[in-house]
């Protein structure tokens, strides 16, 4: 079992530390850069509409493009990826600064330069996640998920100020200026990185087949669906905290922007906690456990919001709210990469991020209307409410443990020779697999075969199904399909190491003197007058 490192031990590796840091600068700057744009929003209307879809227009391109972004990052290289799309919002917050300076934006044309600097982010974050596996080793990614979500709740701490700051000193454009410089940092560090890059030997994947490849992928796996639906509801139940907290300070505190600045603060100093301290959370509980914490503890800091009007105790809420919520997103980030072998993480990663951020959007606008149509002090008590719930799913369906996981590549496939003359988009292909079992042993046969069609299925098999001779019921076939030849490669070699036991016990079980028998056949479904695969 892989040991988690100390959080801040992974600050050695030269590389993750630069790009750490970069991050951080880009961080800094998306958030000044969104102060600036909500302010400048009131200044160009007075709809309040408007000014909510400020926000809406940087996270929605994140919610709709983050799967096909995901696609990219399995299937080209990731640096350059990142760097197309931090050269993209470069050149955006550039654009955006400059109209903002010549007084020539109007309300839709903000919307539209959010919407493309959330579509940058959009196509830049599975790559970035996806590498941080490819940076660090397996027993340094749980500490650098957590400096990760610190450094974003560190800037989130004393970006919005710094921008508010900055926007009444300078106006809008100063920020976006700002927003546009802190694009530099990342560029350059990007183009100091120089990963090896492993050969491929297969084509990138069809958009449309790689879509279905990533769903497939998730949908066969049920630890990630576990993660995915705790993530949503996370996102869906915590988000009241941030989503409301401006009317805690206002009509429960009776604060100004100096109580709110200070709770968002303790927030974050919470979020810094929870990070150096996650390898000892790791260490002592399991990931369901850990999981139960932070949904508990945050729904205790919920209902302390709700209920307290002193701003000391509601300070030391936020500063376990924060504590909660990157244990808990940490962990959901870290289960989901070392549950998912490399081929396909970045649209695994995409989808976890769509759940969670989908969830958020939902949640504020769930629990805004609810304090709006009731009661605020409602609103955080049903929040409170839901995480208790969610708390509660692991009852049914805990989170997995998957640092036991090897998912390293197998490796034993070989691409056989072949007599007919096939090119790799040659298909349909149907595969036979012949299996001699004794009757005592088709139990455990058959046990084995529902594991093995969910790993066939996960990986792209069509079709698959299992068939019993009539006459000799001791021979077992098992048959799939593929689309091509390039699929079919595509499936072999996509077999993990953790999948190893199936294969190994099922060949146990093969009592006949001959190794198990596998044909490889090519599908005519209409009978055309010439042999159009010939032989070699």
């Amino acid at each position: 079992m892989p040991r988690s490192e100390p959080t801040l031990t992974v600050f050695r590796n030269q590389t993750f530390r630069m790009l750490w840091i970069a991050t951080l600068a880009s961080n800094f700057g998306g958030l000044v850069q969104a102060v600036g744009a909500a302010w400048m929003m009131t200044a160009l209307t007075s709809s309040q509409s408007m000014v909510a879809l400020v926000q809406a227009s940087v996270t929605l391109p994140i919610m709709v493009f983050s799967l096909a972004a995901g696609v990219f990052a399995d299937n080209y290289n990731r640096r350059k990826i990142m760097i197309v799309a931090q050269s993209f919002m470069l050149l955006v917050s550039v654009t955006l600064a400059i109209l903002a300076y010549e007084e020539l934006l109007t309300a839709p044309l903000l919307l539209a330069f959010t919407f493309l600097i959330g579509c940058g982010t959009a196509l830049h974050n599975p790559s970035w996640q996806a590498s941080v596996g490819d940076i660090v080793t397996r027993d340094e990614l749980p500490a650098a998920v957590s400096v990760n979500s610190m450094g974003f709740n560190m800037m989130r701490s004393i970006g919005p100020a710094a921008g508010g700051l900055i926007v009444a000193i300078a106006g809008a454009a100063a920020a976006f200026a700002v927003n546009a410089l802190s694009y530099v940092a990342i560029i350059a560090a990007l183009f100091n990185w120089r990963p090896a890059m492993p050969p491929r030997s297969l084509p990138p994947e069809p958009l449309g087949p790689a879509f279905a490849a990533g769903l497939r992928y998730v949908a066969m796996s049920p630890n990630l669906i576990r993660v995915i639906l705790r993530g949503f509801l996370f996102g869906l139940s915590a988000v009241a905290i941030q989503a409301l907290l401006p009317l805690v300070v206002r009509d429960h505190l009776h604060g100004g922007a100096f109580g709110y600045g200070l709770l968002l603060g303790c927030f974050g100093l919470g979020a810094v906690f929870g990070a150096l301290g996650n390898a000892q959370f790791r260490a002592r509980f399991q990931s369901e456990h850990i999981t139960r914490i932070g949904f508990l503890g945050f729904a205790a800091s919920s209902a302390v919001l709700a209920l307290s009007d002193s701003i000391v105790i509601c300070a030391i809420a936020m500063l376990f709210a924060g504590i909660c919520w990157v244990i808990s997103l940490s962990l959901f980030n870290v289960t989901m990469q070392l549950s998912t072998p490399r081929w396909v993480v970045g649209r695994v990663l995409a989808l976890y991020q769509t759940g969670v951020f989908g969830g958020m959007a939902g949640g504020s606008w769930l629990w805004g209307t609810l304090a709006e149509t009731f009661d605020l002090q409602l609103a955080l008590l049903c929040a409170a409410a839901m995480l208790v719930i969610g708390a509660g799913v692991g009852l049914l369906a805990p989170l997995p443990d998957s640092e036991y996981l090897d998912l390293a590549p197998l490796n034993r496939f070989k691409e056989p020779y072949l007599r007919l003359d096939l090119r790799q988009r040659s298909g349909p292909i149907m595969i036979l697999v012949d299996y001699d079992i004794a009757q005592e042993n088709v139990p455990d046969f058959l046990a084995l075969m529902s594991e093995r069609r969910r790993i066939r299925i996960r990986d792209g098999a069509q079709q698959w199904s299992l068939l019993r001779d009539l006459e000799n019921p001791d021979i077992w076939t098992e048959t799939y399909h593929v689309p091509t030849w390039v699929e079919y490669v595509r499936h072999n070699e996509r077999r993990t190491q953790a999948d190893r036991d199936v294969t190994d016990r099922l060949i146990a079980l093969h009592k006949g003197e001959e190794p198990v028998r596998v044909h490889r056949m090519i599908e005519r479904q209409t009978v055309s007058k010439h042999d159009d695969t010939p032989l070699r």
